[in-house]
């Protein structure tokens, strides 16, 4: 039952000095909030210091807070989850690194940061309402190189205007840059906020279907070709850097999680924290609980939930570490729908281990969806 022991910690920090309009995250402009919001986070925290793998700072944008805050933080941290652990992650944007909050996560035993570059391109990052300039980005990773940091970039594609020659350069002058992690994700026009507001009064048009593809299936080629392993769905990595806390999450393993908005899976349970930063911080410090929805999943739920979330790894779903893990095997949960699937050519099964195909990566909402759903 090791997959019931949470060994990955995740912790939310909501704000940004500004709120791009793609954005649907829980996430704060309320600068003057974030000390009171940094001593809620300490008591949600509280408890006997735990020995785990991973820990992953994201938001919002951590690294917006000041060098002080930041060093209050990493205090917190390290007295819950005392250091070293195996993976130590933080968000980020370039406009909001700097030399010396960089050594400061260093020396705090820190070992990546995940740049929110987006797009190398003017017109792609004004679409999307980001505040940096091409130069922050190249200043950021400079920085973070320095302080002796692994490197992760995320690029989004799909923006409003994108072409696929505008897509091939930002990955092109990515991999030149020889990261050691690359995330690449579609746009979502996600509802009420303001670019899905934009889209419906006709003022920006979403990329269709068929150029969206083309930009994955780019992603894809140019990535591999690169040398970069295609490990999850959306990821890419150099050997030896996947990046170990969101394999927690695809193998489907138990975690912590603190925060506005922070999701958790303790004991069976999975629970999410209120998404109003205001809110939760009042009922930290009122009650030192903001669990606004609690779910135990039944454990046939639990399990076509693992085998779901697993599918999207490119190593896919072991059988063997499958039935040990869930108690269920492949056949009895999904008997019905992977012959379909087989014939469709979305996935791969060679007895010990089902997969997806280059068709099925593609589509691999739809086929999870499949999944989900068949009884």
């Amino acid at each position: 039952m090791d997959w019931l022991i949470p060994r990955a910690a995740y912790l939310h920090i909501p704000f940004c000095d500004h709120h791009c309009g793609y954005c649907d995250f829980a996430v704060s402009t309320e600068s003057h909030l974030k000390a009171l919001y940094l001593e809620a986070i300490a008591l949600e925290m509280q408890g006997p210091p735990a020995a785990i793998d991973t820990i992953f700072i994201g938001g919002g944008t951590p690294t917006s807070l000041s060098l002080a805050q930041l060093q209050r933080l990493l205090t917190t941290i390290c007295n819950r989850f005392p250091q070293p652990v195996a993976e130590f992650s933080i968000e980020s944007t370039p406009d909001s690194i700097t030399p010396e909050k960089m050594h400061l996560l260093a020396e705090h035993g820190v070992t990546r940061v995940s740049v929110g570059v987006q797009s190398f391109a003017p017109s792609a990052l004004a679409a999307l309402d980001r505040q940096h300039g091409v130069e922050q980005i190249h200043d950021a990773i400079a920085a973070v190189r320095r302080a002796g940091l692994g490197l992760s970039l995320d690029l989004i594609f799909g923006s409003p205007g994108q072409t696929l020659a505008d897509w091939n350069h930002d990955l092109t002058t990515a991999i030149a840059l020889q990261p050691d992690h690359i995330s690449t994700y579609g746009l979502t026009y996600e509802k009420g906020t303001p670019l899905w507001k934009r889209r419906s009064r006709g003022e920006v048009h979403e990329l269709g279907e068929d150029a969206e593809l083309a930009m994955y299936e780019t992603s894809i080629r140019l990535l591999t070709d690169a040398r970069y392993e295609h490990y999850e769905t959306s990821n890419f990595a150099k050997p030896g850097h996947r990046c170990r806390h969101n394999e927690h999450y695809w193998a489907n393993n138990a975690y912590y999680g603190f925060g506005v908005g922070a999701a958790r899976y303790c004991d069976g349970e999975r629970s999410t924290n209120v998404r109003d930063t205001r809110l939760y911080i009042q009922r930290i410090l009122a009650s030192g609980d903001a669990t606004q929805q609690r779910e135990r999943l039944t454990p046939r739920e639990r399990a076509v939930e693992t085998m779901a979330i697993q599918l999207r790894r490119c190593d896919g779903i072991n059988r063997d570490q499958f039935a040990h893990q869930t108690g269920f095997t492949i056949d009895t949960l999904a008997s019905g729908i992977m012959p379909q699937l087989q014939e469709q050519k979305l996935i791969l099964d060679d007895g010990s281990r089902i997969c997806l195909t280059h068709r099925g990566k593609c589509l691999a909402d739809s086929v999870i969806e499949l999944l989900m759903t068949s009884d």
